[in-house]
């Protein structure tokens, strides 16, 4: 925010290493949302030269995939100003990472899939050998490997989106994103289609199962925002929220109640519901 060539800086850099991909996806958002898209697409062509160079030596499109991403996701919250447009777009954000990896990217999905049938073939030993009975396990495909790589990069482009916003209301709206994040909620209209599309392309097969996770992501992040602001409602403190996402990710049923008080909340609207009712005789006196 100091000036151009301080964020020109950190950008190439980060996007030039696999580890700090995220730092220059962060700082590309955060200058789009600040100073608009322009600025954010200088930074943004000069970033995607280290990139692009990552995804040709090494065949990782993960940088590349991460700033663009991120970058789209913050152009969208900027014209919008809705975070339930621009959670719904990361979806897209996550087929379009997919689909590419099947259209651009087979030779690296089929590295992929030959390493996890290695790794399943030497599970599936091991657990024979000791339950004294043959198990096979089925490895992912190319199809469901290129879902997970695009359900990864829909997730980390949130986060960056997210910590860059957390980074411009530190700057210059302390306390905004603490109240715009603990307010996120879905009309029931929204909720109700990616619910449909989750069910609708989990009936697909068990294959599938990564591509439905991605319309399930603004749902589950909108339940986290739900569980954030109870948290402070109740003014519980770190070591709840710490709790709760340990569970989260370790077990699979936190994540679909999750997503089941974000489809409830959109119905129901929890929050105004924890709001203190006035007075009956103060609300007669005013």
């Amino acid at each position: 925010m100091r000036g151009r060539n301080q964020a020109l800086w950190v950008s190439v850099i980060g996007a030039s290493t696999l580890m700090f991909a995220w730092l220059s996806a962060a700082v590309l958002a955060l200058v789009t949302l600040r100073k608009g898209p322009g600025e954010g697409a200088y930074l943004l062509a000069w970033a995607i030269l280290p990139a692009g160079f990552l995804l040709g030596v090494f065949g990782d499109a993960g940088p590349l995939g991460l700033i663009l991403g991120t970058t789209a996701l913050a152009v969208m919250l900027r014209w919008t100003v809705s975070w339930q447009l621009t959670l719904c777009a990361s979806s897209l954000v996550g087929v379009v990472t997919g689909l590419g990896m099947l259209w651009l990217g087979v030779n690296y999905l089929q590295q992929l899939e030959g390493f996890f049938a290695d790794f399943f073939a030497n599970l599936s030993q091991q657990l024979s050998q000791q339950g004294g009975q043959p198990i096979k396990l089925t490895p992912p495909g190319i199809g469901t490997i290129a879902g997970l790589l695009g359900l990864m990069n829909a997730m980390s482009c949130v986060l960056c989106l997210l910590l860059a916003r957390w980074w411009q209301a530190l700057l210059y709206n302390p306390g905004g994103f603490r109240a715009e994040f603990h307010g996120l909620r879905y009309t029931p209209a929204v909720s109700g289609i990616l619910l449909l599309l989750v069910l609708g392309v989990s009936s697909l097969g068990l294959g599938y199962r990564p591509w439905a996770v991605l319309f399930a992501l603004p749902l589950s992040i909108a339940g986290l925002a739900l569980v954030h602001a109870r948290a402070a409602y109740r003014g519980y403190g770190a070591a709840y929220l710490t709790l709760f996402y340990l569970l989260w990710v370790l077990l699979d049923p936190v994540k679909l109640i999750v997503i089941g008080l974000a489809v409830a909340d959109s119905l129901v609207d929890f929050r105004s519901r924890w709001q203190p009712k006035p007075d009956r005789e103060d609300s007669d006196n005013e």
